[in-house]
């Protein structure tokens, strides 16, 4: 369901047409809320009313493909430039012109994405469970553990047969993923029936996939820039699918990064703490 204390409407983006979810003062600091895989703006419900009520003006997207947003077809649609070039527009249409970036797993590494080529933009950046892309692949030649925990991933590039087998059985196998990768009662029987609803939209798994296709097929810049905003990594350190060590080489990008470990956690942090890692944000996002 969602948050009662967002508003929501749909923003026109060069004809890309994405869901956002809108709470806090107008006049507060914007603050860019993006989420990951395979979820939508609704993964940020326990982030939404608080961060409001600090003060911050919270703007979360369903970002493209995922949600009630639009799903362009064809995998060239979701090229990290152009991942990341949708937040740039969407902060122009929300007359954003320097933000905060919070993102969470393929959200996390879109901000990373924006905050090193439009650093302009970017007045702090926080990322919760995912890499810098720069890293992954020159970290993932070294640590072959890595390599088995990203299988999946290599699963998810057959054409075709990924989104059957995630979407049958009403999402039968995209619940067990997230029930299985998360603590006990993390996500309730509501919480996955709310997910479902977008998963089993027309071409939604197929728009969400895209997203790992376009990773590994299609070139991107070997060498992004330092990140130069304030950035503080939040790591749930029981992540069945990342090493910690990416959040170390990551930071090795960030000029002036910071680590903040939660060791009970799962990839899943922001659900799995939800009172410390709002704290955490609101303490960073609101310094001067």
């Amino acid at each position: 369901m969602p948050d009662p204390a967002a508003s929501h409407r749909h923003v026109d983006l060069r004809g890309l047409r994405l869901h956002l979810a809108e709470a806090g003062p107008a006049d507060g600091p914007p603050t860019i809320l993006l989420h990951g895989f395979p979820e939508s703006s609704y993964g940020w419900r326990h982030q939404i009313g608080p961060l409001a009520e600090s003060g911050l003006r919270v703007l979360v997207p369903d970002q493209r493909g995922y949600g009630l947003s639009d799903r362009p077809k064809g995998i060239a649609a979701y090229h990290l430039d152009r991942l990341a070039g949708d937040v740039i527009a969407l902060a122009d249409a929300c007359g954003a012109t320097r933000f905060n970036l919070v993102g969470h797993d393929w959200g996390g590494l879109v901000a990373f994405w924006v905050a090193s080529f439009h650093p302009e933009r970017v007045e702090r950046l926080a990322v919760l469970n995912a890499c810098h892309p720069g890293v992954f692949g020159p970290y993932l030649r070294r640590h072959p553990g890595q390599a088995l925990r990203s299988a999946y991933a290599g699963f998810f590039q057959i054409p075709g047969l990924p989104e059957r087998l995630l979407t049958a059985r009403r999402a039968h196998l995209l619940r067990e993923l997230m029930r299985r990768s998360s603590r006990p009662d993390t996500f309730s029987a509501a919480d996955l029936d709310t997910y479902a609803r977008d998963w089993l939209r027309p071409g939604a798994v197929t728009a969400m996939l895209n997203w790992y296709r376009a990773l590994a097929q299609l070139p991107r810049a070997r060498h992004p820039p330092r990140i130069t905003a304030p950035t503080l990594i939040l790591w749930g350190e029981r992540d069945q699918a990342l090493q910690s060590g990416l959040a170390e080489a990551s930071l090795d990008l960030c000029e002036r990064g910071r680590l903040q470990r939660f060791p009970q956690a799962t990839h899943w942090v922001q659900h799995d703490a939800p009172e410390a890692v709002n704290a955490a944000l609101i303490g960073f996002l609101k310094q001067p």
